[in-house]
């Protein structure tokens, strides 16, 4: 029998799902649900081991997706923040009568540099895995530092992350350590040419997470997605570009 998540649903409307990002919790997105509910219905949840559902464990991305699919509204659109981005990709991949729009928010296909690939160097993602062993609090504290890294609203930013992720149970080592393989090795570039739904792909150009230069090459790779770069943000736009943030992902929406 699969595990239920607990799930969180406000508003009216098409059908709207929101996935947080590693090391977070749905308190991060306490500011974009009341302003998109006005529009839609949206549906929330804390990702296996996070938050209110830290009693749920997954052991692969395959894991995290089944789980998901098993309770999400049978058709929405899918929004994804940074690696919530790749949950989100690989369920239009595994799914794809049941997204039926994609928004990657701060997000890439391979977050790890390679030799053809612009990413997060090996050495920084080591480091977190040792640090998360031996401190949580600092760990969380440095990479909430590392996604507010450029923008003029930094501080603030930060702040409003620290709160979100404090608000709510601490998640479960197993599920940080899961986040870290995810994003340390799953490449989803060769499968993105199956992606049929229309796809629209959000950036903070000073983010330091997911390189601006990645744009260029995946609207050039593939041409049927959209983008839009958020020229003073970083890595959580959602939060400094709040007002901005919200027309663009309507106007996608329709």
């Amino acid at each position: 029998m699969t595990p239920q998540l607990n799930w969180y649903s406000e508003g009216q409307g098409p059908d709207l799902v929101l996935i947080h990002g590693w090391g977070m919790n749905i308190g991060v997105w306490q500011d974009v649900i009341p302003m998109l509910s006005q529009h839609y219905c949206v549906h929330w949840c804390d990702l296996p081991g996070y938050g209110d559902n830290g009693g749920i464990s997954a052991t692969s991305l395959t894991d995290i997706v089944e789980l998901l699919l098993a309770q999400a509204p049978p058709t929405a659109v899918w929004l994804g923040w940074s690696l919530g981005g790749v949950i989100a990709t690989q369920a239009a991949l595994t799914a794809p009568s049941r997204v039926t729009k994609l928004i990657t928010v701060a997000s890439s296909p391979c977050f790890m540099s390679r030799m053809d690939w612009t990413g997060i160097q090996p050495r920084v993602l080591a480091n977190f895995q040792t640090q998360l062993v031996t401190d949580f609090a600092i760990t969380i504290e440095r990479f909430l530092v590392l996604q507010g890294l450029g923008s003029r609203t930094a501080k603030e930013d930060i702040r409003q992350l620290k709160a979100a992720v404090l608000s709510r149970p601490q998640p479960q080592l197993a599920a940080l350590t899961l986040g870290l393989e995810l994003l340390e090795n799953v490449d989803l570039r060769p499968s993105l040419v199956e992606l049929s739904q229309p796809w629209l792909r959000l950036y903070g150009r000073l983010d330091a997470l997911v390189p601006i230069k990645t744009e260029p090459v995946l609207s050039a790779q593939y041409p049927h997605s959209q983008s839009y770069v958020f020229a003073d943000a970083s890595h959580a736009p959602f939060i400094s570009h709040l007002d901005e943030f919200i027309a663009v992902v309507s106007d996608f929406i329709g």
